[in-house]
């Protein structure tokens, strides 16, 4: 089993920045790709950013140029640097990771006031 823990959520004026971080530990031998999705209220959840083991991006549109997905594989960990904050970007965020199986964070509250 692979347990998840997220940090770094909070609440931020428009403009401002965040960083999230996501640590994995338990039974883990190899963790591939790893993620970030939010869900606005009355929304579905949506992919923001995911990251390959080697290194490769992928990011939503919304959030292309302000926000910024990276891991350290040595420590199971993925970050997600979010810079240039807007209201619209208010979401519980969920962190994703592929590790033989499909894990969850807890989620992790972002909440952008104009």
């Amino acid at each position: 089993q692979v347990q998840l823990v997220e940090s770094g959520g909070g609440l931020v004026q428009a403009g401002g920045s965040l960083r999230l971080s996501c640590a994995a530990s338990g039974r883990i031998f190899s963790i591939g790709l790893m993620g970030w999705f939010r869900q606005a209220p009355g929304k579905q959840r949506e992919l923001v950013a995911g990251i390959s083991r080697g290194g490769m991006t992928n990011y939503a549109d919304s959030v292309k140029g302000r926000f910024t997905i990276s891991r350290d594989n040595a420590k199971n960990t993925v970050f997600l640097q979010m810079n240039s904050l807007k209201p619209e970007d208010t979401a519980v965020y969920y962190c994703n990771v592929f590790a033989g199986a499909n894990y969850w964070g807890q989620g992790t509250q972002v909440t952008v006031s104009s």
